[in-house]
């Protein structure tokens, strides 16, 4: 059982449709009006179907006030890290300290090629990321002394200036499935980030265990690292299987996550406005209630 003890947080994961950015960005607004914490947006730069991300998030961040962005997540090979780094820091600037930064060591590789990308092994995608998280890092030092230097084997940075620092501390959250990238996530990371579609079962416990085995190795904490995950379902008078039924049955699956899985962050995708709506409004106030009562009775018996 991993409960790691992190604050809840409800987001949104809205398809970025180039044939209703209009829709696309009201959902996101939606998002905020209804108390959800976060609002993120799938990366494909390849894939003329939908929005450019960064371009998205940087309107969105204009049309909202609270509400945290992020992409979820990158798509690493297509953007240099370097580059990337400046516009997370700026639009974190712009936005008053709202910016995520989901990172993926990329994926769907004849498309990247296609775009001008260069096709990487597994392995080599996993190095790839380790460097560019060295350069993002540094980019955002500014009290280090001297310019950035990385010479590694995908990116080589020689000397950038440092800078601009973003409004706050940005954390990175990694896309991993494979234990390479589990134990990258433990070492570097501030949050893990799979889809609960693409996991089988014992796969969050199996996976938490190699970033908490990562993260002591490496000196830090396992609760250095959130758990977030996205989701999908639908909401039903009924219940007839996981996350398909009523937002009673979906408050008490979500709050068996946070307490056996330590997930602490829901990220809905749908495009649908009411079931953000009562995701927001009948879901997430019982997820928090179930777990605070849980953690409560659990401290009270340690007493």
């Amino acid at each position: 059982m991993s409960d790691y003890g992190h604050g809840l947080l409800f987001g949104s994961f809205t398809t970025p449709a180039s044939t209703d950015p209009a829709g696309t960005v009201d959902l996101a607004v939606l998002a905020e009006q209804v108390g959800l914490d976060l609002v993120t947006f799938q990366d494909h730069p390849y894939q003329p179907k939908l929005l450019d991300t960064w371009t998205l998030l940087s309107y969105v961040a204009a049309r909202t006030s609270t509400v945290g962005l992020s992409a979820n997540v990158t798509n690493l090979p297509l953007r240099p890290p370097a580059v990337l780094a400046r516009s997370v820091a700026s639009l974190d600037l712009l936005s008053g300290g709202r910016v995520r930064l989901g990172l993926g060591a990329g994926a769907f590789w004849d498309a990247i090629e296609a775009m001008g990308g260069r096709r990487l092994t597994p392995a080599q995608g996993v190095q790839a990321l380790e460097e560019a998280i060295d350069v993002i890092h540094q980019l955002w030092d500014v009290q280090a002394r001297g310019g950035v230097r990385v010479d590694g084997e995908f990116h080589r940075v020689h000397g950038a200036k440092r800078g601009p620092a973003p409004a706050h501390p940005v954390p990175i959250w990694l896309g991993a499935y494979k234990p390479r990238m589990l134990a990258l996530t433990g070492r570097r990371a501030d949050g893990w980030l799979p889809s609960l579609a693409y996991l089988q079962p014992g796969d969050l416990t199996a996976g938490n265990r190699v970033i908490d085995d990562a993260a002591e190795e490496a000196g830090r904490s396992h609760r250095d690292v959130r758990r977030l995950l996205n989701i999908a379902g639908r909401f039903a008078a009924a219940g007839r299987g996981p996350l398909d039924g009523p937002a009673e049955q979906w408050a008490e699956e979500l709050a068996h996550l946070a307490l056996t899985d330590g997930v602490s962050v829901f990220i809905l995708g749908t495009d649908d406005p009411d079931d953000l709506r009562r995701f927001a409004a009948e879901v997430a106030p019982a997820v928090r209630d179930l777990v605070a009562a849980e953690r409560g009775s659990v401290g009270d018996a340690g007493r």
